[in-house]
């Protein structure tokens, strides 16, 4: 090779290194505007180098789109994009492309891209597809690879992989359960390293999926725990045999005199109500049983003992401002004292 075809090559490869030093500045230059929180100018960066085939500045321009930063919210657009760069074996786009299809609905073609981004340890394509294991949504049921897979998303620290996890821990059985929990150290001891730093946005924490939220446990089979096997006993301790106690002595019983008879009180005669006195039909005598100044109260009193005065008959005589009751017909004075007796109330013998 002559001297002028070497410094001919020679410049070439220069002139093609410098070319692409200034596109990953430039990626580079949208990523620091990115994090300034400048998102138009970080789009301006991005687009020029992401339509001339750039797969970080397509992943970017993704990321843009999935999140509305910049550009207008627009999903199809970001899995359209996070597609590109994953056909250049962009791994994080390949890893947001799979979550893109299957948010979007479209889990058989998710399925491959989720079961690569798996393989590299990828957390939350663990959830969903750990997910899509247990439910059997459009794969296969696999108990034991699901718990696994869980378990692994869960140590990352991904909440809802946590809440998940322990929704299955109530419907899967210990068999699969200490499966899954082998499966998962295997899976740990074969996680790759990570790859090398690119000039590429922070991923942002996925929404877990509606089927990766909550297992179903209408098709899940019912398991129970194991009983707890008992652990050895000891024997017991031979007991020795009582120490026979002397009888206590008989202790004797205190004559207790019976108690004299108390005579029983008589019960109180009952009182026998007085007999009206027998009035006599023609007499002068009369009883006086009280002054009112109201003679309809003086009708009253006489209703309340006309019948403990037979034959009698009332007189309202007026005095003034008074109406004196008097209850009269009684032949003598003596019959008209066993009439004030009879009637219950203070009264006055009225001769005649």
């Amino acid at each position: 090779m002559t001297v002028r075809r070497k410094l001919l090559v020679g410049a070439i490869a220069l002139s093609g290194m410098l070319a692409a030093a200034p596109a990953f500045a430039d990626v580079k230059a949208g990523v620091d505007a990115w994090a300034k929180g400048d998102y138009p100018r970080a789009i301006t960066e991005w687009r020029p180098l992401a339509v001339a085939g750039d797969a970080d500045a397509q992943f970017n321009l993704a990321q843009a789109y999935k999140l509305g930063r910049g550009v207008p919210l627009d999903p199809v657009l970001a899995e359209s994009w996070f597609r590109k760069a994953a056909m250049q074996g962009h791994v994080q786009a390949a890893d947001n492309y799979g979550l893109a299809l299957f948010q979007a609905g479209k889990k058989t073609d998710a399925l491959p891209w989720l079961q690569k981004s798996v393989a590299h340890g990828e957390p939350r394509a663990q959830l969903v597809l750990g997910t899509m294991l247990f439910n059997g949504d459009g794969i296969p049921r696999d108990f034991p690879r699901a718990y696994a897979l869980m378990t692994r998303a869960s140590a990352s620290g991904l909440q809802s992989a946590s809440q998940t996890l322990a929704q299955m821990d109530q419907y899967i059985s210990p068999t699969d359960r200490e499966k899954g929990t082998a499966l998962a150290q295997q899976y740990a001891l074969q996680s790759p390293p990570p790859g090398p730093s690119r000039a590429t946005v922070g991923q942002t924490p996925m929404a877990p999926p509606r089927t990766a939220s909550a297992p179903r446990p209408s098709k899940l089979p019912p398991s129970s725990l194991p009983a707890r096997i008992p652990g050895p006993t000891r024997e017991p301790a031979p007991t020795r045999e009582p120490t026979p106690t002397r009888e206590p002595a008989p202790v004797r019983q205190a004559q207790v005199k019976p108690p004299k008879p108390v005579p029983a009180k008589p019960a109180p005669a009952k009182a026998v109500a007085a007999k009206p006195a027998p009035v006599r039909k023609k007499g002068n005598w009369r009883v006086q049983l009280g002054a009112f100044r109201d003679q309809g109260n003086a009708e009253t009193q006489w209703n309340k003992v006309r019948g403990k005065l037979r034959g009698a008959q009332p007189f309202y005589a007026k005095a003034g401002g008074v109406t004196r009751l008097q209850a009269g017909g009684f032949a003598s004075k003596a019959d008209a004292t066993r009439a004030c007796s009879a009637s219950g109330v203070a009264c006055v013998i009225v001769a005649p």
